[in-house]
């Protein structure tokens, strides 16, 4: 049986080693570190705001006010924040993988170090059609989609949502008891040639979240954006 000695100053060196060897691990790290900390997360999210709706490419992600927010998790990956239109949205995990690519080729274009990237659909606060941009509204109409009722940015807060039919301007009396409905908001207006005197041909247009109209004054039917 052979026995091996280990000297003092053997001991010695291999100590040294390993905290040498600790040592540039963790300037690795620290480096490592750095480099996330100088990611561009401005520029991220505006690559990501920038991928055109898969549904309505005449209008990008930003326009629509989709994308919530870019982050570094504790792992040290991107996390892009999405807010679909409306649970169910069948468009929500092609927008994903959209959104995914674009971050990833703006990491890579940028010489930023290769980090993973992910989405995480946020759910609160609930999107509204208030959250389309005012840039966003005038590319619908040029298009010939009539954009949503009310104002850009929606400012938080709970989203009203009337359910049933609305038509006319003004409030109806429920029967039996009286009561009145809300009166409903003007009839959107027509994208060819401005008119508000439309009508609703379908609650369903080409998209989950359009509508199908149609003008009285010019005869054009359109689709129309649902307000929210």
């Amino acid at each position: 049986m052979t026995m091996a000695m280990v000297t003092a100053g053997e001991r010695g060196r291999a100590t040294h080693g390993a905290a040498a060897g600790t040592a540039v691990a963790g300037a690795a790290l620290d480096l490592a570190a750095l480099d996330l900390a100088a990611l561009d997360l401005a520029g991220l999210e505006a690559a990501a705001a920038a991928v055109p709706d898969p549904e309505l490419p005449v209008v990008t992600l930003g326009d629509l006010g989709i994308v919530r927010g870019v982050s570094l998790t504790e792992d040290g990956a991107v996390e892009v924040r999405i807010t679909p239109t409306f649970v169910g949205c069948p468009a929500t995990e092609v927008i994903a993988a959209d959104v995914r690519t674009a971050v990833a080729a703006y990491l890579s274009d940028s010489g930023a170090p290769a980090v993973e990237v992910r989405t995480r659909t946020a759910m609160s606060p609930p999107w509204s059609t208030d959250w389309i941009s005012e840039d966003g509204r005038r590319k619908l109409a040029e298009h010939g989609i009539a954009p949503p009722r009310g104002g850009a940015r929606h400012a938080g807060g709970p989203v009203a949502v009337t359910i049933g039919r609305r038509g006319g301007l003004e409030a109806g009396p429920l029967p039996g008891d009286g009561a009145s409905f809300p009166a409903p908001r003007a009839a959107q207006a027509c994208p060819h040639c401005g008119s508000t005197d439309t009508r609703e041909i379908s609650a369903f247009g080409s998209t989950p979240c359009q509508s199908l109209r149609a003008c009285r004054a010019c005869g054009e039917p359109f689709g129309a954006m649902k307000s929210l």
